[in-house]
């Protein structure tokens, strides 16, 4: 059995005091929260799981795909981004055996919106719930994360060769 590991971050700054941007994580919807600054949706949480699922297969950073999607043609669900970091790794035999995401904010509070979250990615991704670990952090308010400035994210995945 072969095994890849691949490491994946994001960060976005929050949006502007009275933008009606929404925030958008891990593929759900967080109405009541600021959004954050992009020109996609922001989802800091799929585009660091892009970033190491395309990592972990030896191909490039989100942008290099992402940026003619949103820029030339407007598609600005990260959701259809996912979709071809996917793409790479069933192409070359791969399939996901698990993920961890690690989440530095102060705002919003993770853990009431993780299930949702796990939900969304299993489904985007074809996997169980249980293959997805999410945790958050603080920080102690030691970084512009941790003192509510924007969000952080860092994925780990690892893939297998059945």
């Amino acid at each position: 059995m072969q095994i890849r590991v691949g490491i994946g971050q994001d960060s976005h700054p929050f949006v502007e005091s009275g933008n009606k941007k929404p925030l958008t994580l891990g593929g759900i919807t967080i109405s009541e929260e600021m959004g954050l600054i992009g020109n996609s949706d922001g989802d800091v949480i799929l585009h660091s799981l892009f970033n190491a699922l395309s990592q972990a297969v030896g191909e490039r950073s989100l942008g290099i795909y992402s940026d003619p999607l949103c820029l030339e043609k407007g598609i600005t669900d990260s959701k259809e981004y996912l979709k071809i970091a996917l793409k790479m790794i069933e192409e070359r035999g791969y399939v996901i055996n698990n993920i961890g995401i690690m989440i530095e904010a102060k705002v919003p509070k993770i853990e009431p919106h993780t299930k949702k979250m796990k939900e969304c990615i299993a489904k985007l991704l074809k996997i169980n719930e249980d293959q997805i670990g999410i945790t958050a952090t603080s920080g102690n308010g030691l970084t512009a994360f941790g003192k509510g400035e924007g969000i952080q994210v860092i994925t780990i995945v690892s893939l297998i060769k059945p």
